[in-house]
């Protein structure tokens, strides 16, 4: 498997050769390049101070990892505040709590175990930027690092606050109503997927006044007790302890707690894509203006933003995507299908914390049940598959054949390529995490849109032969 530089971060399997996998010597390269990217800025602006935010979610390499990432920023001469296990938009906020001149979260967020990845933060406490990220590499390529004498080095200090931080902040959100949320008297089934969910969930839940909590697969090992993404085929046991429990609704997140789902009181799913859509409908309640998702997900929050008389805009696929329209169309919440949400007032990245909380307050204050709340939304079907790349694949001439193919059908090539079809839609995009396809269509019927996506596969698979 070869090492993935994105805009998402540095992501690979551990173990292996260097250069191809996550090894501790490219954890080392790669961290040095950062610091001293990170070190160069701080010149630029004149400041001697460097101090930069570290933490990790449960995965068993997670330990390992971290280390070597502490030893090479104080290899700089640069502090590190290590919060241990954590979430990402923790670490995020973090930054800011701290003043620090950046971050790092070590986490390969749902992808399985035996993946890591060191996603690197600004001083504001978001992704760096895709210009930022080449000079990084460029730097980790030429190998150009500088290391401290040894009265310079950096010191480490661990800092096991910021949680307890990151939920005051999210209280003090005008928008959550804890008052609502205790009075509502809501049983909660949590699946923390053996990470750092099982800690940050039910401490949330407490601060907002839920009580009756229960979590599956809470131990913190990182051995996932199932694929860590929260998708319906590997929410089972969740949809199943719901019904036993009598629970009001589940809360799945993943690894690193920035992606949420919930399950309905009879067990079914709310939707993944429907997370972002009910949080939107109660912000903009309350908070009138406009919205962002990525272009692969629903239309349904364009009929929502719509609705409040705001405005919907569209961005590229990933989470700095998202991130600059909303501040370009000055959005008052945003976020993409796969159930991250992003709330400009508390910070500039996914939070999985915060939309529990804007959801159960929406919750409570509509009086309905979650499976009432969820009848409200239009309902949308997105099929949502992928194609394992091999090496050599020439992604841009697949897609340019296809593009002829569809040339009589609206075509926006922005990121990868959509088609749309009247009121349908298909997106074929390689992925920023993983070496494939993604092929995501939706439709007014499942079948429909099923079947859009499987035409488009063959047509992938077909002009690859």
């Amino acid at each position: 498997m070869s090492l993935i530089k994105s805009i998402s971060g540095i992501r690979g399997t551990i173990g292996g050769k260097t250069a191809v996998n996550l090894t501790p010597v490219d954890v080392v390269k790669f961290t040095a390049a950062y610091g001293t990217w990170l070190l160069g800025e701080n010149k630029k602006k004149n400041s001697n101070h460097k101090k930069v935010v570290v933490g990790r979610d449960g995965r068993i390499s997670g330990q390992m990892v971290k280390d070597l990432v502490n030893a090479t920023l104080s290899g700089l001469g640069i502090d590190v505040i290590d919060l241990d296990l954590s979430t990402t938009p923790t670490v995020e906020m973090a930054v800011g709590f701290l003043k620090a001149d950046g971050g790092i979260i070590l986490t390969a967020s749902h992808n399985p175990k035996e993946w890591n990845a060191l996603k690197l933060l600004n001083d504001k406490g978001e992704f760096i930027s895709g210009e930022e990220g080449k000079k990084i590499l460029e730097l980790a390529e030429k190998e150009a690092f500088h290391f401290a004498d040894v009265d310079a080095l950096g010191k480490v200090a661990a800092n096991h606050q910021m949680l307890d931080a990151h939920i005051e902040a999210i209280l003090a959100n005008s928008l959550v109503d804890k008052k609502a949320i205790a009075a509502a008297g809501f049983s909660v089934v949590i699946d923390a997927v053996n990470s750092t969910g099982a800690t940050a969930v039910p401490a949330l839940l407490k601060a907002l006044g839920v009580e009756e909590i229960k979590v599956i697969n809470e131990e913190v090992t990182g051995h996932f007790a199932h694929n860590p993404e929260p998708l319906p085929e590997h929410l089972t046991e969740l949809s199943r302890q719901v019904v036993a429990q009598k629970a009001h609704l589940g809360i799945a997140v993943d690894p690193d707690v920035d992606r949420l789902c919930f399950v309905c009181e009879d067990g079914s799913m709310f939707g993944e894509e429907y997370t972002l859509v009910a949080v939107a409908d109660y912000v903009l309640s309350k908070k009138p203006g406009n919205t962002v998702s990525n272009m692969s997900s629903t239309r349904a929050l364009k009929d929502i933003t719509m609705k409040h008389g705001g405005v919907y805009h569209a961005s590229a696929v990933g989470e700095v995507n998202v991130v600059n329209r909303m501040k370009t169309v000055d959005a008052v919440i945003g976020g993409e299908g796969n159930g991250g949400i992003i709330v400009p007032e508390l910070h500039f990245g996914r939070d999985a914390l915060a939309g529990i909380a804007l959801f159960l307050s929406h919750l409570a204050l509509s009086k309905k049940s979650t499976k009432q709340l969820r009848n409200t939304y239009p309902n949308y079907f997105i099929s949502k598959n992928k194609i394992t790349l091999e090496n050599n694949i020439d992604v841009s001439s697949v897609f340019e054949k296809i593009k002829s193919k569809y040339k009589s059908h609206p075509v926006n090539t922005e990121d990868g390529l959509k088609i749309e079809f009247d009121n349908d839609w298909v997106h074929l995009r390689t992925s920023n995490t993983e070496p494939i396809i993604r092929i995501y269509a939706e439709s007014n019927f499942e079948t429909t849109a099923d079947n859009i996506a499987m035409r488009l596969i063959r047509d992938i698979q077909e002009s690859i032969i």
